[in-house]
């Protein structure tokens, strides 16, 4: 299995570069949920360029400024920053940490969760200034709101998140801080900000059952529901070279 990895690395980079020979690359750095950049929703309304997605699974803002982290995914963050042509550029991170690491830490160091917040929130705004002074355009994306229900405790994901005894509304709560915390920032900074909490949001204070996976073990928003209200404003904002 290990001798096809070159092989596998090298049809991939051939396959991009073909790619960037037709279309315009948007390069999209961030955690697993940017998967959703892969819906044929979201990819086929850009006919004139593709997202070349950075999909780093665990990822967090937090860990941005950790060259240790286990995810690695600073160094695999810079690596796709040096080698992509893109001027187009789009981050979304903070998932994991308002749903675990900022809860976690703040129960192992004895630390208000709001500081710990505000310090994740320094951290990743550090690495979007970073990131806007390479691109022509920055857009981020809203943290999508937690999904994993109280005492959940199965799953892998909810498994590895069990220490955490927030309440979902506690989290969600979390989130939308942190949102806010981030988009005044980039409002500040001349850095897009696609907001959904407000689509995401519902009338019980929690996600909208819509957005909720049909696989309960998984944590991800519904894929079609999610590539629904993220389109609209993808398309009113990401204007392509040359608009």
């Amino acid at each position: 299995m290990k001798r096809n990895r070159p092989i596998r690395k090298l049809k991939k980079r051939l396959i991009l570069g073909v790619k960037r020979l037709l279309r315009e690359e948007i390069l999209v750095l961030g955690d697993s949920h940017t998967a959703i950049f892969k819906h044929p929703t979201v990819a086929r309304a850009f006919p004139k360029s593709f997202f070349n997605v950075i999909n780093v699974g665990g990822a967090t803002a937090s860990g941005l400024a950790n060259p240790n982290s286990k995810t690695q995914a600073s160094q695999r963050f810079a690596e796709a920053l040096a080698d992509s042509p893109a001027r187009r550029m789009i981050v979304m991170l903070g998932e994991v940490d308002t749903g675990f690491i900022i809860w976690y830490r703040a129960a192992k160091y004895g630390e208000p969760v709001e500081s710990v917040m505000e310090t994740a929130v320094t951290t990743y705004t550090a690495f979007l200034t970073d990131v806007r002074s390479r691109a022509d355009q920055l857009l981020c994306v809203s943290t999508p709101l937690p999904t994993i229900p109280d005492g959940t405790a199965w799953g892998e994901v909810a498994t590895a998140r069990k220490e955490v005894t927030a309440t979902q509304f506690e989290r969600t709560s979390l989130t939308l801080r942190f949102n806010r915390l981030v988009r005044e920032f980039c409002v500040a900074n001349a850095i897009g900000f696609i907001d959904l909490d407000a689509a995401s949001l519902g009338e019980n204070g929690l996600v909208k059952p819509a957005l909720m996976n049909p696989d309960p073990q998984d944590h991800h928003y519904q894929a079609d529901a999610y590539a629904k209200i993220l389109l609209k404003p993808l398309l009113e904002t990401l204007n392509p070279i040359g608009a």
